[in-house]
């Protein structure tokens, strides 16, 4: 036996053992398509350092960076029924409701937090895109409705951070009566002479952007953002 027939087990070894590089460590801009290291990716809150193009933001580190540090807690919105209607396409709706819990770990499509910006209290309710894309059901109104009462009684803003496909088909007409519900919160912090704030990110369609994400006092947009009512493939 040679010295490299003893050697050839160790090589394998090195070869085939458990040495991947995480797939998460990378990530390629949208526009330009540069690779850049996630780190780098998080200092510069996910705008490309090389193109200036706003990628996609996590929700939570969004709001980490939004909020005062240490000065925010998540608020606890209402449960709802989870499948009305007991849809089924190629799927159970309350099967893909597990995927997208377990993907992310989150109950829902929607974050609200509150606390302060610049020492100053406020109510952020904020979109997770990757959680059904955003889609817009029962759920979602229920905190977007939370997000405005608490708004009301800390006497703060309202900001609301929508990245949404629409209304979730999956909930059907349940889903579209969201659109009044959220519109008459809306009006309700309004009413109470408290500012409504509107933070536009990519994408904001559907029966999201014909309700309550158009009706702030002040709107901002992400450079590039998407917005509009229906996407590109329904037109």
């Amino acid at each position: 036996m040679s010295w490299f027939d003893n050697l050839r087990p160790k090589i394998q070894a090195l070869v085939t053992g458990n040495n991947e590089v995480p797939d998460n460590l990378w990530r390629k801009c949208d526009n330009c398509g540069q690779m850049i290291f996630h780190r780098d990716l998080q200092s510069k809150m996910y705008v490309c350092q090389y193109c200036d193009h706003h990628m996609h933001f996590p929700v939570k580190d969004r709001l980490e960076n939004l909020f005062d540090p240490k000065t925010f807690k998540r608020i606890e919105t209402p449960s709802v029924t989870l499948d009305p209607i007991k849809f089924r396409d190629r799927k159970r709706y309350t099967d893909r409701l597990k995927e997208a819990q377990t993907t992310t770990g989150d109950q829902d499509a929607i974050l609200v937090a509150s606390g302060k910006i610049s020492d100053m209290p406020i109510v952020i309710a904020a979109f997770n895109f990757k959680f059904m894309a955003g889609s817009m059901g029962m759920a979602v109104g229920e905190a977007i409705v939370t997000a405005a009462k608490l708004a009301i009684q800390n006497k703060a803003p309202l900001l609301t951070i929508p990245a949404s496909g629409g209304a979730r088909m999956q909930e059907s007409i349940l889903s579209l009566m969201q659109m009044p519900r959220t519109t008459l919160a809306v009006q309700q912090v309004k009413e109470a002479g408290l500012p409504y704030i509107v933070l536009l990110t990519n994408p904001t369609t559907g029966g999201v952007s014909a309700s309550f994400a158009m009706l702030g006092d002040i709107h901002i947009a992400e450079p590039g953002a998407m917005i509009g009512f229906a996407g590109r493939r329904v037109i």
